[in-house]
């Protein structure tokens, strides 16, 4: 039933489908060859469902039947749903990588909604990059708007025990170059990975992705860790689509969700999880989009104090469903609350606030998730290390790197570009030992470009037959949720920007030290403007078409890696007709 009378400003669609005259006939008729009826016009809440599923991106395969599931819950609710594709960006079979392409999908996700005749959204995400892509392009509309993340996978079992997701991959693929597994094992471990619909299983950045949208407040309750093919799954999508039409009522936008306190949130809430350091250029970016300040401070100074209490890959042994049957983020957020690392009143879409949807949570495997005294790193979250080497900073994710290694001081072995880290690391002459630093250059925004995630080096076959499995890597690049090391990512400025990063020298001596966060190149600073003054910035990969534009309006990975055109809230309003 309509409740358009009761509502305190006209809906936005009505701008579309009220009235008699000539535009209305138009965006009425067209839409009837669909079988909508005369009161799906009548004023009731049009609820545009944004659906990033393809059969290219493997992780959002099964958001078809999702979408379904939030239809019905639309129309229970007198709502009138419409879906709508973005681009699925695929991590998996996208290159040079998804995330070249994440503001290209921002780009289409905001002028979808505001073009047409929309009062509230529901984002349909999975896989890594649709999640911050779709809540960047909604965040500059500033519609009411829930996140529906798919769900991860059920754990992988190969050989009577679990492997997860892109760490098992990491895993084998070393143990293979050390010769402690065949390549057929190898083989045989890929159908036993990926054994059903939904994103990786393990705290990689789809999970780390799907928890941050539950921290925000920008989800439901449990949103993060319910399988997707768990049924329970299917009915928080029909709950959501009932859930839209109300927020559309109360004019419950997502500026007045995604506040500072909830990035706060979601920050602490990365720390205890053990999240993907590629949450901190999504939520950079999106907190750019909506104008909150956030930096690269605030995500050392919230996270640093927070345990890590979930055991999960790659940090720790468990995965997702286990998460999920342990209590799910809500314990985690309860956790927090009790160690006064919550902002408790934060508001969230089911009108509730973050305390009154995690107060009564229970923790049913300690193992999973851990009690604070227990934790599996005292003090986790994002380390953000400066120096002369890294004058914007670079990023380390302490609780998945190698302890005896967050204090180091070695000489560097440096790889000019991807293709030169190919070429030379399997080969037995390299002259590189476990006390190297290993650098890579141009794998940054505009370096690759798009920032790639191959920023967790593969150790060189000699250093894996030693039994030696990590090592201190420093790039301009981003890496993979799923993996781990000691490994420093997302330098600014970049090598391609003329960042220092860019003139380190085979010989260089390079010290990191986590805890005091300082990372330091040990040249001179004449000799270091003296090879910064020689450098020649690189051409962009393409002279046009969409590379082009990424190229010249890029950000730093510090900034959040948006196009500079796009960061800021431009809103919903349009004011000109088609006709």
């Amino acid at each position: 039933m309509s409740d358009d009378s009761k509502t305190k400003k006209p809906q936005r669609s009505r701008q579309w489908y009220g009235g008699t005259d000539k535009d209305a006939f138009i965006h009425r008729s067209w839409i009837k060859n669909q079988g909508h009826p005369d009161h799906m016009f009548d004023g009731r809440p049009v609820i545009g469902i944004c659906n990033t599923w393809a059969d290219t991106n493997p992780c959002n395969a099964h958001l078809k039947d999702i979408a379904e599931h939030v239809k019905r819950g639309v129309y229970e609710a007198g709502g009138f749903p419409l879906e709508f594709p973005a681009m699925s960006l695929g991590e998996t079979t996208m290159r040079p990588t998804a995330m070249l392409f994440r503001n290209l999908a921002a780009m289409e996700v905001e002028e979808s909604i505001r073009a047409n005749p929309l009062d509230g959204v529901v984002l349909l995400v999975g896989c890594d990059k649709t999640t911050p892509a779709l809540l960047m392009g909604a965040a500059s509309c500033d519609l009411p708007t829930i996140t529906l993340s798919g769900g991860p996978m059920l754990n992988g079992k190969y050989k009577g025990t679990d492997i997860g997701s892109g760490t098992a991959v990491w895993q084998f693929s070393e143990s293979v170059k050390a010769g402690e597994i065949s390549v057929q094992d190898f083989m045989d471990a890929e159908s036993a990975m990926s054994r059903s619909p939904g994103h990786c299983m393990t705290m990689g950045t789809a999970s780390t992705m799907a928890s941050m949208v539950e921290a925000l407040g920008i989800g439901m309750p449990e949103n993060a860790a319910i399988p997707a093919v768990d049924a329970r799954r299917r009915r928080m999508s029909h709950m959501v689509g009932m859930r839209i039409v109300d927020m559309v009522k109360e004019d419950l936008r997502i500026s007045k969700i995604l506040t500072r306190e909830a990035f706060q949130n979601a920050i602490r809430a990365n720390g205890a999880i053990g999240g993907s350091t590629n949450a901190v250029v999504h939520l950079l970016a999106i907190a750019g989009r909506l104008g909150v300040d956030l930096d690269l401070d605030d995500w050392d100074a919230w996270g640093k104090d927070v345990p890590t209490i979930v055991d999960l890959m790659p940090s720790g042994r468990f995965l997702m469903e286990d998460f999920y049957y342990a209590g799910g983020l809500p314990v985690v957020m309860k956790t927090l609350a009790e160690l006064g690392l919550l902002n408790k009143d934060a508001l969230t879409v089911n009108g509730q606030s973050m305390w009154e949807n995690v107060k009564d949570a229970e923790n049913y495997n300690a193992e999973v998730i851990r009690s604070p005294g227990n934790a599996l790193l005292e003090s986790g979250g994002i380390a953000v290390l400066r120096g002369n080497l890294a004058p914007n900073g670079t990023i380390i994710k302490p609780s998945a790197a190698t302890a005896e290694l967050m204090q180091h001081r070695g000489r560097a072995v440096v790889f000019e570009s991807i293709e030169d880290y190919k070429e030379k690391i399997e080969d037995p002459e390299l002259d590189i030992d476990e006390t190297c630093v290993m650098v890579l250059k141009g794998c940054g925004p505009k370096g690759y470009p798009g920032m790639a995630e191959v920023g967790n080096m593969g150790l060189p076959p000699k250093i894996l037959a030693k039994g030696i499995k990590d090592m201190v890597r420093i790039s301009d690049a981003r890496m993979s949720g799923t993996a781990y090391g000691t490994v420093l990512l997302h330098t600014a400025p970049e090598a391609a920007a003329g960042g220092p990063l860019a003139v380190v020298q085979n010989g260089d001596m390079i010290e990191v030290d986590v805890e005091n966060r300082r990372i330091h190149l040990d040249i001179s600073d004449e000799e270091l403007q003296r090879r910064l003054s020689e450098w020649v910035a690189p051409q962009a990969h393409m002279d046009g078409g969409y590379y082009k534009l990424y190229f010249d309006t890029v950000l730093q990975a510090d900034q959040g890696a948006d196009l500079d055109f796009l960061v800021g809230c431009r809103g919903s309003e349009v004011t000109r007709d088609s006709h």
